[in-house]
């Protein structure tokens, strides 16, 4: 595994410490190091960590509340450590996106290897995010192409099959992409309409 810039928090000072030199000993970096929720979310912007490792149980925000927020800004693996195990806090964790789940005392090994397992899945869940998203866009412009090829045929009386090739000869006249041209017929229509 390559090196990993980090952040860690914990409200306890030996366990800021702890983690610092047990993941410094495992080959990656911590670029900082939080007291309580409020500040890892505020800095997880200014460190833009790979991976985000925090306590549940801190002051001014608990751990899972960060997650959520920092997931919100920007997706980054999360594990979570604490000292607690209640149903309640597993819960919680499970509906935040969070890949991984320690209880103190946390040895190194568990550690290197959720760590691991975290960065593992957080990569398969980009990849589904990012094909989700295409299969999303893919959609959106199959939607504005049957509006425009709709407005072609109620504006011209063309058939169906003869409004696409339209729109497929203005795309390829104006040297644009389909879904452009529907755009902009979409948009000239309704500005037309009003």
């Amino acid at each position: 595994m390559h090196r990993l810039r980090i952040a860690v928090a914990d409200d306890e000072p030996l366990m800021r410490q702890y983690f610092s030199e047990v993941l410094s000993g495992l080959g990656h970096e911590v670029v900082g190091a939080a007291e309580n929720g409020r500040q890892l979310v505020d800095e997880c912007c200014q460190w833009q960590p790979d991976l985000v490792i925090t306590d549940i149980k801190m002051p001014d925000m608990d751990g899972i509340e960060a997650a959520r927020q920092i997931y919100e800004k920007q997706p980054l693996p999360i594990i979570l450590v604490s000292g607690f195990h209640d149903a309640e806090l597993v819960e919680r964790a499970a509906a935040e996106h969070i890949l991984a789940y320690l209880l103190k005392p946390v040895r190194m090994d568990s550690l290197k290897i959720q760590i691991a397992i975290a960065m593992r899945r957080f990569e398969e869940f980009a990849v589904l995010r990012m094909e989700a998203d295409h299969y999303r866009q893919t959609l959106q412009d199959r939607k504005i192409i049957e509006r425009a090829k709709g407005i072609i045929m109620k504006k011209t009386g063309l058939e169906e099959h003869d409004a696409f090739h339209r729109l497929q000869n203005l795309a390829n006249e104006k040297n644009k992409k389909l879904v452009e041209v529907a755009q902009m017929i979409v948009t000239a229509d309704a500005a037309l309409s009003v």
